[in-house]
């Protein structure tokens, strides 16, 4: 069953969460109210899938809270995780009729909702959403390649490390950090969903993420709460060239 959000401090667009960094946050105040009026909200429970693959889409929307991940199922019943939903990204494709993969809630998701066809309406006169729009589109072009280097290049140590820093720079609730900033937070996936979207075994995933930790790179507590007491080390860990440097 969906929930309602009234309990949430969403009510009012001035007050959202996320309306810094979503598809609204350059609207002009007559903009916001037409979103306004055009919104709905929906809260799904962990593992309820939002969206099937093949479904027509009759919604688009904002993640307001938690984290979904997009996926797709191949015949033989084998899935592969494609990408991850985080608070301010963009669910459904205006223009588009049917949704190309599986979007399933990792964690308690709230979504800020439109009907497909007036919010396709509205990025018709509103310059702010559109373009805003595709900025985010280009950005997730950018993480769909940065994917692409995770899953194909790197080692399965290189690989956790990876999406633990992907993870920690697109937490909006953690604020700007650079350098040696130590930060903490919640991983929004299980072993078993990191084991999944990164094409390795439950074991693997498991052994790498002791070994960050026996390594000094990470804290655990409990199997979900991180601390990353360096991030630049951490970085460092993911095989990226985070410098710019020529190879030796």
């Amino acid at each position: 069953m969906f929930k309602s959000v009234t309990n949430l401090k969403t009510s009012d667009c001035g007050d959202c969460p996320i309306q810094a960094s979503a598809v609204c946050s350059r609207c002009e105040p007559d903009e916001l109210e037409a979103l306004e009026r055009l919104k709905t909200y929906k809260t799904y429970a962990a593992g309820q899938t939002i969206i099937w693959a093949g479904d027509e889409l009759q919604f688009v929307g904002s993640v307001v809270k938690g984290v979904a991940t997009l996926s797709q199922t191949m015949e033989d019943g084998r899935r592969q995780m494609v990408g991850l939903l985080l608070p301010s990204d963009f669910v459904g494709r205006p223009g588009r009729q049917h949704a190309p993969f599986d979007v399933i809630a990792a964690t308690e998701v709230t979504l800020c909702r439109f009907h497909k066809a007036d919010f396709e309406n509205l990025i018709k006169t509103s310059t702010a959403v559109a373009s805003r729009l595709l900025e985010m589109m280009l950005d997730e072009l950018d993480a769909a390649r940065e994917w692409m280097l995770l899953l194909g290049r790197k080692t399965a140590r290189e690989k956790i490390a990876s999406l633990i820093v992907i993870i920690a720079r697109r937490d909006k609730s953690l604020g700007p950090f650079e350098g040696n900033s130590r930060i903490q937070f919640d991983l929004p996936l299980s072993r078993e969903a990191m084991a999944d979207y990164l094409g390795l075994t439950l074991e693997t995933v498991s052994r790498q993420i002791s070994s960050l930790k026996r390594d000094g790179f990470i804290e655990l507590t409990g199997k979900r709460h991180i601390a990353i007491p360096d991030f630049a080390r951490l970085e460092n860990e993911t095989g990226d060239d985070t410098d710019g440097g020529m190879l030796a």
